[in-house]
């Protein structure tokens, strides 16, 4: 194909680039002026044949080499009658039209002089026609998503929420029969325990979060002496909200989170740190003493997370038990409401070692043997200190915590210890073992001791399923027999 073809068409889009290029790019890195006008008088563009004609364009001007370009080899750049070009402001659609014209009137005398043979003409056809069915499809396509997408906003749960659920299924298989009066009484037969969430997440910004959590479970959780199973609750699947809490940053390394209800322990806090907590069945797979001290998650409070660096977070959290904070008679801070503090600061780099420490306070010790004689503490308050480490090395990992815990009558201290494997066999996998000693509760003659050995499976992004086998002693006050081995199946789904 001749040369003076290729000219002319590369003329036209050059051309409209170089206006495109020297008005708005340009006034893009300076500010525009938005009150623009019609001249009252028609402005004379002159035809330039070297840009060195321009005064106000120079060799150092980014746009130059494009300019130099469009002169030398179509002779289609004009300029103002005072030899200016004036790059820097908005173009008119005057100026566009008049400097496109120009370029267009180059392009018909290349083309005219040409003397493109037929065939060229006819190459040209040719591959137009060859890329009508492509240009076709990607129109069709292009109108399918169109109208998916207007479908979809029609029909759209929210424009603000997203709708999360998980369905947790248990089988619990006990191997013997154990006895475990008062605390949760004979467990000896086979059992299934439910539970199913739906989160509400909304956000407003794109950055903070409003969550409503409606959750029903089934009741008479089996391993009731060693703090229950971990995905279980209670309430004979009676639909309840058990979060509520609105989550918003303040700058880029604060955030603050406000609570109606769900909020206590470790809900305030960046990571337990220990990576058995959430693959593991049973409840103590969750660090205890988070839990241990009077009140329960069904309260109402605040946090602060401080980001000091990508690798140093400050947890901090008040809890105050609703029964009573949601009373006006009674109120939040008053002394007859169970209130809980934690303050947990964090070292969690990209490496393998992460750790925490962790100082809790709560203003009941109820829950806790006085003396280790398995009687409840009439009162007083729980002062809880504990560390957690983990060292995760990809495919193995070992971690634990220790918790020492002084309350009314008494002191306590427990802890775990686990190590386990990552992608074993399945991507996504994870083998872990864990165990230790417990929190000492009312009831207890002494603290329970428990290990757990899970597999979780993960099917899909849907679907897992965790097999686990429970072996403990309860150490259950007036139940002398109170050891037992469970064999646990859970299946949870995720949608």
């Amino acid at each position: 194909m001749s040369k003076l073809l290729w000219k002319a068409l590369l003329a036209a889009p050059a051309a409209g680039a170089a206006f495109a290029v020297s008005s708005v790019a340009v006034a893009a890195e300076t500010t525009p002026n938005l009150n623009l006008s019609v001249q009252a008088e028609p402005i004379q563009l002159a035809q330039i044949t070297s840009v060195s004609e321009l005064t106000d364009v120079s060799p150092s001007d980014w746009a130059f080499q494009a300019l130099q370009s469009l002169v030398d080899n179509y002779g289609c750049i004009q300029g103002y009658p005072d030899r200016t070009f004036r790059g820097s402001r908005a173009l008119t659609r005057f100026e566009f039209a008049a400097g496109l014209n120009a370029c267009l009137d180059v392009m018909a005398v290349l083309i005219s002089q040409s003397g493109i043979p037929p065939e060229e003409l006819a190459a040209i056809r040719r591959l137009q026609e060859e890329f009508q069915a492509e240009l076709a499809t990607l129109r069709g396509r292009v109108d399918a998503l169109e109208a998916e997408t207007a479908t979809l906003r029609a029909q759209q749960f929210s424009t603000t929420t997203k709708l999360r659920g998980q369905a947790d299924g248990t089988l619990i298989a006990p191997f013997n029969s154990l006895n475990t009066t008062p605390i949760g009484g004979v467990e000896d037969s086979f059992s299934f325990e439910g539970r199913a969430r739906l989160n509400f997440d909304s956000s407003f910004t794109g950055s903070d979060r409003l969550r409503i959590r409606l959750q029903a479970g089934s009741g008479n959780p089996a391993l009731a002496a060693f703090g229950s199973l971990a995905n279980s609750g209670g309430g004979a699947y009676d639909v309840t909200v058990d979060d509520f809490y609105y989550s918003v940053p303040v700058g880029s390394r604060v955030d603050v989170t406000l609570a109606a209800r769900g909020m206590q322990g470790d809900d305030w806090v960046t990571s337990t740190i220990v990576p058995f907590d959430g693959p593991g069945v049973a409840d103590a797979s969750g660090p205890q003493f988070y839990d241990a001290g009077g009140i329960s998650s069904n309260a109402v409070g605040g946090g602060v997370n401080v980001a000091f660096s990508d690798s140093i977070v400050l947890d901090l959290g008040y809890s105050s038990a609703y029964g009573n904070a949601g009373n006006p008679a009674v109120g939040v801070f008053d002394s007859a409401t169970p209130q809980n503090v934690i303050a947990q600061l964090n070292f969690v780099p990209e490496g393998p070692f992460n750790a925490a420490i962790v100082y809790m306070l709560n203003n009941r010790s109820s829950t806790f043997a006085l003396n280790n004689t398995g009687l409840a503490a009439p009162g007083g308050k729980t002062n809880t200190y504990a560390g957690l480490v983990s060292f995760d090395f990809g495919r193995f990992f070992v971690a634990g915590h220790g918790a020492y815990q002084d309350f009314q009558g008494g002191n306590d201290f427990s802890w775990t210890a686990g190590a386990g494997l990552n992608d074993l066999f399945l991507e996504g996998s994870q083998l872990g073992v864990y165990g230790g000693q417990l929190p000492q509760l009312a009831g207890y003659r002494q603290n329970p001791w428990m290990i757990e050995g899970y597999y979780e499976i993960p099917f899909n992004q849907f679907v897992t399923l965790t097999p686990a086998v429970v072996a403990g002693d309860a150490g259950v006050a007036g139940a002398p027999d109170s050891r037992g081995i469970w064999g646990v199946i859970r299946t949870t789904f995720r949608f």
